[in-house]
């Protein structure tokens, strides 16, 4: 059992039963990955830094003004369901909906929503077949390179919305390819958890 106590920084302010959500969740996450894949295999034992702590730092980067929020290919729960748990103690505001078309890892996402009482709603399909979903925020993880995030957030924010969008060390080259398509603003943040990784905020994205 993972546990659920110290899993966050206390600059967080989240309680106690938060925390023991977040574990009761990673344990969930472990059991289930056996069976179909959630996350990869290697990192199971490091749940807590490679996945729950890397998808955590998102909420930071959230504006106050912001209600609505999407998450595209939420797989097994990376980074929206992890936001979504700790939003329920410090940020009730937020609406989730998170998208993913594999019908299993959608499957467990409805679960985990049902059992943690979280503001979302799962839709199992293909990303570019939903609807417009006018998000305040767009978040994607391990999804797919920059050039392809940024039509992907381009049909679901808002107007004034922004994307977040975790990437490892080479976020640098793929901004510099996504430009060769896309005009977008971008602040990078150096990741909590990976030397040389970062957190794209991006907003204004058009196509050039």
């Amino acid at each position: 059992m993972t546990g659920g106590r110290g899993l966050l920084p206390k600059s967080m302010g989240v309680s106690r039963e938060t925390e023991a959500r977040l574990g009761a969740f990673l344990d969930r996450v472990a059991l289930w990955t056996v069976k179909i894949n959630l996350v990869s295999r290697g990192t199971i034992a490091d749940l807590h830094a490679r996945h729950l702590l890397d998808s955590a730092q998102l909420l930071d980067h959230a504006r106050s003004s912001d209600r609505i929020w999407a998450d595209l290919g939420s797989g097994g729960g990376f980074p929206a369901i992890v936001i979504a748990i700790i939003a329920r103690d410090i940020r009730p505001d937020i609406r989730f909906t998170l998208v993913e078309s594999d019908k299993r890892k959608a499957t467990f996402l409805r679960m985990i929503v049902a059992e943690q009482r979280l503001s979302a709603t799962v839709v199992a399909a293909r990303i570019e077949s939903v609807p417009p979903l006018k998000a305040d925020v767009v978040s994607a993880r391990a999804l797919a390179p920059l050039d392809r995030l940024l039509g992907m957030a381009e049909r679901h924010l808002a107007t004034d919305g922004i994307a977040l969008f975790p990437k490892g060390e080479t976020y640098r080259a793929e901004i510099a390819t996504a430009r060769k398509t896309w005009h977008f603003d971008v602040e990078d943040t150096p990741s909590v958890t990976r030397d040389a990784a970062a957190l794209l905020k991006i907003k204004d994205i058009r196509r050039a």
